[in-house]
């Protein structure tokens, strides 16, 4: 069977929704670009490619992987939306690898997109006799709610509940949102994220056209102080430890992965970034959504046949800080080698996009450091995890 390797990894810079660089650029602008980069930057001809799997959450439903095929001249590609909430793109990125180890494709571009920014304002018909007006701001909720996990509020159902059952303290949350912050800083300073961004021209909110090529989210010069000096979200809840501080930002952005089976990768003279070597994911009760990461990581190491020893780099994403805090002492994972270039709380959380964000991170810190193993890692909306291990 052939072996799934990633030829190409990208993504746009990650814009602060509402507020940010994204402000005017919709999900389906967003989807044409990275769709066309990840097959330029391939070395593949868009002829060969067989389908485009794109994640996408809270847009209205769709397709945005067809739309984007159209957009880009692409009209061979049918398109595949995908929903799991904030592991979407780790899906699509599995779905793929999948698909060419089945020999089913043999090359597919996967990964996902958000616009927040954007993003229609769906309403729901309040059921009552005799009306049928949709009147009511709606959003799909993730999971059927109940006190200690309400759907609208991950505060609690992920940062408070994972903080709490954990043990975590909001010390420690600010600690490693700081870290984040300086880690992320480092990485734009350094350059580290040259290579993986393509510079898009977007339209700002005064109207004018600018290049966007930097992550806008993350903060300089954040520190314990300013965060501890920030209040907590559900101040009426005894010891309520979530700020905004500690939690992941609402970002804009996109990201994909293009993936051919190691056979077309040879016959075509094209470079291995990674090798895809297992995905998956898990589900939990929807109030230990937090810890959907700790049992998605536990089921692939196994899938893969690894130890967490194993495991050169982690990316954990920090919907709420807690979440990988926690993960790292199920595991006895070194804090050291997990978002070592930022995550949500400093680089922002675009829900759909930010798996295929992770992996390609993941790539470029690995092959920097000489290769290795790497896993991605994320808790999901309604009690779910997702996950993708690769090797370089």
């Amino acid at each position: 069977m052939p072996t799934p390797v990633i030829v190409s990894a990208v993504r746009t810079a990650i814009g602060r929704s509402f507020k940010g660089s994204l402000v005017n650029t919709p999900s389906e602008k967003l989807a044409t670009w990275i769709l066309e980069a990840a097959v330029t930057r391939s070395g593949l001809a868009p002829e060969k490619f067989d389908d485009v799997i794109f994640a996408e959450l809270n847009y209205g439903g769709g397709d945005l992987a067809r739309h984007a095929a159209v957009a880009a001249g692409y009209e061979h590609l049918p398109g595949q939306a995908v929903n799991r909430h904030c592991a979407g793109s780790l899906t699509a990125i599995g779905n793929a690898s999948a698909q060419i180890v089945s020999g089913m494709e043999r090359a597919i571009v996967a990964g996902g997109v958000q616009s927040l920014s954007t993003a229609p304002l769906m309403k729901w018909r309040v059921p009552k006799a005799g009306e049928f007006n949709f009147v009511e701001p709606w959003m799909p909720p993730s999971h059927p709610e109940t006190p200690d996990a309400p759907t609208l509020d991950m505060a609690i159902t992920v940062g408070w509940n994972t903080a709490q059952k954990a043990g975590i303290t909001r010390e420690e949350m600010d600690a490693w949102a700081v870290r984040s912050h300086e880690r992320a800083i480092a990485a734009i300073d350094e350059g580290r994220f040259a290579g993986e961004i393509l510079p898009i021209k977007v339209e700002l909110a005064d109207g004018s056209i600018t290049e966007f090529a930097v992550d806008e989210f993350p903060r300089r010069g954040t520190t314990i102080e300013a965060l501890a000096g920030l209040k907590v979200l559900h101040p009426e809840i005894e010891g309520f430890s979530i700020t905004a501080g500690n939690s992941s930002g609402i970002n804009d952005a996109a990201a994909a992965v293009a993936i051919v089976g190691d056979d077309l990768a040879t016959a075509e003279g094209l470079e291995s970034l990674a090798t895809v070597k297992a995905w998956g994911a898990s589900a939990l009760a929807p109030r230990d959504t937090g810890f959907g990461a700790v049992a998605v990581i536990g089921k692939i190491l196994d899938r893969a046949g690894l130890k967490a020893s194993d495991v050169a780099l982690w990316e954990i994403n920090e919907a709420f800080a807690s979440v990988p805090i926690a993960a790292c002492r199920e595991y006895g994972i070194d804090e050291e080698l997990v978002n070592i270039s930022g995550s949500g709380c400093s680089l922002g959380h675009p829900i759909s996009a930010s798996g295929a964000r992770q992996v390609t991170t993941l790539i470029n810190d690995l092959r920097r450091r000489g290769g290795g193993i790497g896993v991605s890692a994320m808790c999901a909306g309604g009690g779910q995890g997702g996950a993708v291990v690769i090797e370089v």
